[in-house]
């Protein structure tokens, strides 16, 4: 059985409101993904894992059956970001030796949410 290797990692931006924050990142499963919301307001994100959010169960653990709900997760959280901040998360990773390698990202910034992969593809101009 192969095994997705992966790291995640973002800047820190800055919250307006770090306890909102807080609340809304443990209404959330990040799989086993870090985050951290400090005491001057800046939520960053880490670990070894595919940034995939999921909203969590009575219990506590992730609710698969209701889907990934990262874009919702990132559209919350751009209500909460400081003017001027940009929230950035890259994950990049594989499994073994096959095809396609996974990188993507999100930025959150202005209120609206960015997502890039490897999926696109653009003529190199001379």
């Amino acid at each position: 059985m192969a095994t997705l290797q992966a790291a995640t990692t973002s800047t820190g931006a800055i919250v307006s409101d770090p306890q909102a924050v807080r609340k809304l990142c443990e209404s959330y499963c990040f799989g086993t993904l870090n985050w951290e919301v400090t005491e001057d307001g800046e939520l960053t994100i880490w670990g070894y894992d595919d940034f995939e959010v999921y909203e969590t169960r009575e219990n506590g653990l992730p609710d698969y059956e209701g889907g990934i709900v990262t874009h919702e997760f990132l559209r919350e959280l751009a209500d909460h970001l400081e003017a001027d901040e940009e929230f950035d998360i890259q994950t990049a990773g594989f499994t073994k030796c096959r095809f396609p390698v996974l990188a993507k990202r999100y930025v959150v910034r202005d209120g609206e949410v960015l997502h890039a992969d490897l999926s696109s593809l653009d003529t190199i101009d001379e």
